[in-house]
C-alpha cells in the first residue's frame, strides 16, 4: 500500500462508474481516502450504485452525477466505458477535462470474441483520443489488466501489476500513485502508443481465465526490486 505519510486525497470522476470496472476502482479509491464522483447518464442508475458503494465503504467520500458535471468537479477523470461508447463520451465531456488528467481503462474488445486480440486501425484505442480531447489533456492508459471482480471484492488482495504508458511522465507518476493507493504495483510503461501491449494483453487474460476457469488472471513484472 503507499505509503500515508504521503497521501494526498484527490477528487477522481469515474466516466462509467457504474460498471464492473469503473464501480470496482470506485470502491477501492473511496476506501483508500479519496473523493470519488460515480458519473453516469442515468442519475437513477448512479444514485443506486452509489447507495451500493456506500453500504460497502461507509467511510467513502461517493457522489453521483452526469459525465460532463462530473468531469468538471473532478481534479482526475478515468475513464472506463465500452469500446463502443469511448470516443464519444470523450466527445461529451470536451473541455471539462482540458488540463486534467484523463485516464482511459478502455479496451478495444469487438463481441463476441473478446478472447481474440483486435486493435484498431490506427493501432491501440488511447491513441485515438488525442483526436477528440482537448490538447492540453494529460492522457494516461492503465487499469486494463486489472480483473474487475477482484477490484469489486474489497477484501481481496490485488495480486496484479499494471503497466501504465503516457507522453506526460508526471501524469504517469500521478497514476502510479493512485495505483498504490489501492495496493496495486504499477510500473512507467513508456509513451502512450505502448499502451497497445497492455490492450492486447487483456483479450490474452480473458483467453487464459476461459481455459483455466479462473475469474481474474493478471500480469507481474519481474527483475526489478520494489520501491
Amino acid at each position: 500500500m503507499t505509503d500515508r505519510t504521503q497521501f494526498q486525497p484527490r477528487t477522481i470522476a469515474i466516466i462509467g462508474g457504474t460498471g464492473a470496472q469503473g464501480g470496482g476502482l470506485a470502491l477501492r479509491w473511496a476506501r483508500a481516502g479519496h473523493r470519488i464522483i460515480v458519473a453516469s447518464r442515468d442519475p437513477a442508475k448512479a444514485e443506486r450504485a452509489v447507495a451500493g458503494m456506500a453500504a460497502l465503504v461507509p467511510e467513502g467520500s461517493l457522489s453521483h452525477a452526469g459525465y460532463v458535471d462530473a468531469a468538471s468537479r473532478g481534479e482526475i477523470v478515468v475513464l472506463t466505458v465500452p469500446y463502443a461508447a469511448q470516443r464519444a463520451s470523450v466527445e461529451e465531456i470536451g473541455e471539462a477535462v482540458a488540463g486534467k488528467i484523463l485516464v482511459d481503462a478502455t479496451v478495444p474488445l469487438k463481441p463476441p470474441k473478446v478472447a481474440r486480440v483486435q486493435l484498431p486501425p490506427g493501432g491501440s484505442a488511447v491513441l485515438a483520443l488525442q483526436d477528440v480531447a482537448p490538447a492540453s489533456t494529460r492522457i494516461v492508459s492503465a487499469f486494463q489488466n486489472v480483473s474487475a471482480s477482484h477490484l469489486q471484492d474489497v477484501e481481496h488482495g490485488l495480486d496484479c501489476d499494471v503497466l501504465v504508458a503516457g507522453d506526460d511522465p508526471e501524469a504517469r507518476q500521478v497514476v502510479i500513485g493512485l495505483s498504490r493507493d489501492i495496493g496495486l504495483r504499477a510500473w512507467h510503461a513508456g509513451p502512450l502508443c505502448n499502451s497497445a501491449a497492455a490492450e492486447a494483453l487483456t483479450s490474452v487474460l480473458i483467453a487464459i481465465n476461459s481455459r483455466y476457469k479462473v475469474p481474474g488472471a493478471g500480469i507481474r513484472i519481474t527483475g526489478i526490486p520494489d520501491a
